[in-house]
């Protein structure tokens, strides 16, 4: 069952429907809060679907249990970012530009 939602999770973010990605790996985060990859996933929807917060809470279980995941330290920038609370964000492309070595990583881009 896990899988299946995964993977139907997945096959929605892919078509952009971050809705129904939401609906369908919600269950599996919430059964396998250890899995990252699932949470980014998850994390990677809300903020696709302007779901600020819950983006921003998920990106932040991402990091404290994979402090050196570069990319959900850059989706969490991201959203501070669009929340306007760019000081916090500027933390966090820092440390995704050293974890990275990619300097231009931190150069702000607003989407």
């Amino acid at each position: 069952m896990r899988a299946l939602s995964y993977g139907l999770g997945q096959q929605y973010f892919e078509e952009r429907d971050y809705r129904g990605a939401i609906r369908a790996l919600k269950p599996v985060v919430d059964e396998t809060p250890d899995d990252v990859g699932t949470r980014l996933l998850l994390a990677r929807a809300y903020y696709h679907a302007a779901l600020l917060k819950p983006a921003e809470e998920h990106l932040l279980e991402v990091i404290e249990r994979e402090p050196t995941e570069y990319y959900a330290h850059l989706m969490l920038a991201r959203t501070l970012e669009r929340q306007s609370r760019r000081d916090e964000a500027g933390k966090h492309r820092r440390i995704a530009a050293a974890l990275t070595g990619d300097d231009e990583i931190l150069e702000a881009h607003t989407h």
